[in-house]
């Protein structure tokens, strides 16, 4: 298959040349075009009042693999690439493998998640690829699993255009349980700025968010509760896969606010 790669981690990411060499191995044929530098949680963003710039990276992935490395943001390395860098569109688009968990609301943060996201809005099947660990540095099982899941899809494509959001345990590939189809789940955070005064007495914040809790989405969602959560199966040992889309349209509330009326002079 045709495979473009990108992440938020940037190109130095032992996550995204674990991914891209494996992949290259198993003799599919890959691209590469990510962030010069790392760029997580940058969401969807894109760079508009500057000019992007990507340059040709050579001796940092497998030989048969043409990388570049890009100064914009995730989305910007994965719609520069389908529109200018590649030659004919990708198969499949990947991201990842990030350093960290994109579980649950984390999502809506997450630049690995928004590359792939790109792809789907570009009409691609994307794939981001997660290990849930910011120090476990053994991705081998997640680049494994990203191997079984490409070969796959490349015999039974996917029904329909989504995103699959994978996220794996840090675990030898014998520890993991299993994997398990998971609905997204919410997670809640205790947002800690750390006030600090730089050199020359001036005061600076670091966002430093920890993870409280992890709870069930809303009903109204009229999501299927006999699905697991993602953040119950990466606890259980499961690699967790969620299918995703871009259209946010909240359905049960358009139904409540469809008699709501105006009057207008």
């Amino acid at each position: 298959m045709k495979l473009l790669i990108s992440n938020d981690d940037g190109i130095s990411a032992l996550g995204i040349r674990t991914l891209a060499d494996t992949l290259a191995a198993a003799g599919h044929e890959v691209t590469v075009v990510c962030p010069d530098r790392e760029r997580s949680a940058t969401g969807h963003g894109l760079t508009l009042m500057q000019p992007i710039r990507a340059e040709i990276v050579e001796s940092v992935f497998h030989p048969h693999i043409k990388a570049w490395a890009c100064d914009g943001t995730p989305s910007d390395c994965v719609k520069l690439a389908l529109w200018a860098l590649l030659d004919s569109p990708p198969d499949l688009v990947l991201s990842g493998i990030n350093q960290g968990a994109n579980l649950g609301t984390e999502i809506l943060y997450s630049g690995t998640v928004s590359a792939a996201m790109e792809g789907v809005i570009e009409g691609i099947p994307s794939i981001a690829f997660s290990l849930t660990s910011h120090t476990h540095k053994d991705f081998q099982a997640a680049a494994k699993f990203a191997e079984i899941l490409v070969a796959k899809i490349a015999v039974q494509p996917l029904p329909e255009l989504m995103l699959l959001n994978v996220n794996v345990p840090p675990l030898s590939w014998e520890e993991i349980a299993g994997v398990t189809f998971t609905r997204q789940g919410v997670r809640r955070y205790v947002d800690v700025f750390d006030k600090r005064t730089d050199p020359r007495g001036k005061t600076y914040y670091w966002l430093t968010g920890e993870v409280i809790e992890d709870v069930e989405p809303p009903i109204e969602l009229n999501l299927p509760t006999h699905v697991p959560l993602d953040v119950h199966a990466i606890q259980k040992k499961y690699i967790s896969i969620t299918p995703l889309q871009y259209n946010l349209t909240y359905g049960h509330g358009l139904n409540q606010l469809s008699g709501w009326e105006f009057e207008f002079p």
